[in-house]
C-alpha cells in the first residue's frame, strides 16, 4: 500500500474554532484534499499550564470540548508540556495532571504527550501509562549521533528532531525502517539555520510558564522584527515542502511531519491546512468556506 504523509498539526487548544470548522470540511469533501496525507494528531496546552514549553499557551476553550472534537474524529491529541526546568514540587500541580487523566482516557485513538523534561517522562509513564510519549524538539539535538540515541529510546513513539538535521539525507536514510517510522520531520520553521540561542530561547518560554520573573529572550536574528512569515520559512534550508514529502521523505520511508505555529493566528494556520493538505484547484473554495463561517475570527 502507498505510504501516506502523516500531518501534526498545532494548535490543539489555541485553534480550536478554527479546527471546529475545518475537520467536517475535511471529512465531508475529501476530493478537496490530497489523497496522500492525513491528521495524525493536533497538538497544543491550554493557557496557564506550567508544564508547557515551545510555545507559552494561549487556547481557553475547556478541555472536555477539545477532547469531544478529536474523539468525534479519530484524530489523537497531543498535550505540549515540554517545559525544560520541571522541578519535583511542580509533578503535582493540578490542572497539568487533570488533562492527562481526562485525555488518556477520551476516545478510541491514543492520544499522546510532549516532552522534553525527563522528571516529567518518568512521572508521567508510572502515573498515565495510557499515553504515548513524544520527544520534543525543545530538546535540540543538533548531532546526529544524538538523535539516534533518542531514537532507539523506547520510551517514545515518535522523535521531533533538530530542523538543521531535515536535509541529513545519507545518515537518515541509512537508518532502519523501524526507526525512521519514529521519526517526525518539523517542517516549516522559520528561526534562522544557524541560530546559537536556540535552547535559551526555548528556557525563556519555561521560565515564564513556571511563572518566574524573567526578561523576554531577545532574538538575535537580522528578520527577528518580522515575525513569522511562512514565505520566509520557505526559505530556510531545512523547509520541508509538499514535494520535498512526496518525493523525498515518503520514498524514503518517512512519513510524519510536524506543522509548527501554535503562536501564530487562525488565519496562517489556514495557509498551512491549505498548502499542505489542500489540492491547488480547490485552495479557494476552502479559504471561503473557512472565512465565511461566521463563527470564525481569523483576524
Amino acid at each position: 500500500m502507498k505510504m501516506k504523509a502523516t500531518y501534526h498539526m498545532p494548535g490543539l487548544f489555541e485553534f480550536y474554532d478554527l479546527y471546529q470548522v475545518f475537520l467536517p470540511l475535511f471529512r465531508e469533501h475529501r476530493e478537496y484534499f490530497y489523497d496522500w496525507c492525513e491528521i495524525g494528531s493536533i497538538y497544543g496546552a491550554p493557557a496557564d499550564c506550567i508544564w508547557g514549553g515551545g510555545r507559552v499557551g494561549f487556547g481557553e476553550d475547556r478541555p472536555e470540548k477539545v477532547a469531544e472534537l478529536m474523539r468525534e474524529y479519530g484524530i489523537s491529541a497531543r498535550l505540549t508540556f515540554s517545559n525544560s526546568l520541571l522541578r519535583e514540587e511542580h509533578l503535582s500541580d493540578k490542572k497539568c495532571n487533570a488533562l492527562c487523566a481526562l485525555f488518556e482516557g477520551s476516545g478510541k485513538v491514543e492520544n499522546g504527550v510532549i516532552v522534553c523534561s525527563e522528571l516529567l517522562l518518568r512521572y508521567l509513564r508510572e502515573n498515565y501509562p495510557g499515553l504515548y510519549m513524544v520527544s520534543s524538539t525543545t530538546k535540540v539535538l543538533t548531532k546526529f549521533q544524538q538523535l539516534e540515541e533518542e531514537l532507539n529510546r523506547r520510551e517514545f513513539r515518535y522523535v521531533v528532531p533538530d530542523f538543521r538535521l531535515n536535509k541529513a539525507f545519507d545518515r537518515l536514510n541509512a537508518l532502519p525502517e523501524n526507526l525512521k517510522q519514529k521519526v517526525e520531520f518539523l517542517c516549516n520553521e522559520c528561526c534562522r539555520y544557524d541560530c546559537p540561542d536556540r535552547k535559551e530561547c526555548y528556557e525563556n518560554v519555561s521560565r515564564k510558564n513556571l511563572g518566574e520573573d524573567c526578561a523576554d529572550h531577545i532574538c538575535t536574528s537580522p528578520e527577528a522584527e518580522r515575525g513569522y512569515r511562512f514565505s520566509d520559512a520557505m526559505k530556510n534550508p531545512g523547509f520541508i515542502g509538499i514535494e520535498d514529502i512526496q518525493k523525498v521523505y515518503l520514498p524514503n520511508g518517512f512519513s510524519h511531519f510536524k506543522i509548527e505555529g501554535r503562536s501564530l493566528g487562525s488565519a496562517v494556520i489556514l495557509e498551512f491546512l491549505l498548502y499542505y493538505m489542500t489540492k491547488p484547484e480547490y485552495q479557494l473554495k476552502v479559504r471561503e468556506e473557512i472565512y465565511l463561517d461566521s463563527t470564525l475570527d481569523l483576524f
